[in-house]
């Protein structure tokens, strides 16, 4: 727990057991992305808290060189005390708030970067503006992906103007945001909740990668699995790689598809998220316009945090 809200749920003897569902959501991007698991990718993460994710793309694509940014020290010093990293990662927590850590990294020196930073159990409004989404556009290689928990209440306003944001960043202009991946009754407006947004870094036709030198994208680079009976009834799951070949490494030991770009596989992760435990929701495309249709952009003077989460302990009448 952290200022009230669950946070993070980390099992050391199986990194990869996912409990929470933009948690398992994040996994089904990265495991649609090409190059397949379990070829590395570099990975940022704005916000650390159990490292969850990290430990997860560790388990599943290992050697992936990975930068976490967590201002809490005394927080990141917890976790290595009782939940200590594998050995042999390559995660790198840095003791930097979001916006100064991003402004920090190398141009293009991410494939992936997932913005999952909450106060008081909102995103803060530093993080929704222009200024910081072109940072991460910066940041981001031709072709990479952001990865944004969001949190917004029935109606998604906030939500469709952080989307309509994201869209107006250069670097992240056209058709960026490629799908908002949410629970069911998320996306149909019943109840607060998380939504993830994958958006894209200038590249054009994401959705279809590219053949590698080692052959066609897999679609099926990791697998959704219910762990057994009880965590299937929970909603948790495992995350795995498949024996898919890896892809040939690059000279810097990172795979790429034929032009060289990380690429999302749209088709891969709408089957993923068709077998996924939790009843998931995917939209794209059309539906992502009419979603952030009228939306005002936010402007680095007037952003705001997301809206104030009911709190966990207490029912909620609308």
């Amino acid at each position: 727990m952290l200022d009230g809200q669950p946070q993070s749920h980390v099992d050391l003897a199986d990194p990869g057991l996912i409990t929470f569902e933009y948690v398992q959501h994040f996994a089904l991007a990265i495991g649609a992305c090409s190059p397949t698991a379990p070829a590395p990718l570099r990975v940022t993460h704005v916000g650390g808290a159990g490292l969850t994710l990290a430990r997860w793309v560790q388990h599943t694509r290992p050697v992936s060189p990975q930068i976490v940014l967590e201002p809490d020290a005394a927080l990141t010093a917890a976790v290595r005390e009782r939940l200590p990293l594998p050995r042999g990662h390559r995660i790198r927590v840095r003791p930097l708030d979001g916006r100064t850590g991003v402004r920090g990294l190398a141009t293009a020196s991410a494939d992936v970067l997932v913005l999952d930073a909450y106060a008081a159990g909102r995103v803060p409004a530093e993080l929704a503006t222009p200024e910081f989404l072109a940072d991460v556009a910066r940041v981001l290689a031709p072709g990479g992906l952001l990865l944004a928990n969001l949190a917004d209440e029935p109606g998604l306003r906030w939500a469709a103007r952080f989307l309509a944001t994201l869209a107006s960043v250069e670097g992240f202009g056209g058709p960026a945001v490629l799908a908002v991946l949410a629970t069911h009754d998320v996306l149909k407006g019943r109840r607060f909740g998380n939504l993830v947004a994958v958006a894209s870094r200038g590249a054009d036709d994401l959705a279809n990668p590219a053949p590698t030198d080692a052959g066609p994208a897999r679609s099926d680079s990791a697998r959704l699995s219910p762990t057994d009976a009880e965590a299937n009834r929970s909603g948790s799951a495992r995350l795995s790689p498949t024996d898919a070949e890896a892809n040939r490494p690059d000279s810097s030991g990172l795979s790429r598809t034929g032009d060289g770009q990380p690429r999302l596989d749209l088709a891969a992760l709408r089957r993923a998220g068709a077998s996924a435990p939790i009843p998931t929701g995917i939209r794209s495309g059309p539906e992502v316009t009419r979603l952030i249709a009228g939306a005002r952009p936010f402007a680095d003077a007037d952003a705001q945090p997301s809206p104030v989460p009911p709190d966990p302990g207490a029912w909620r009448v609308r």
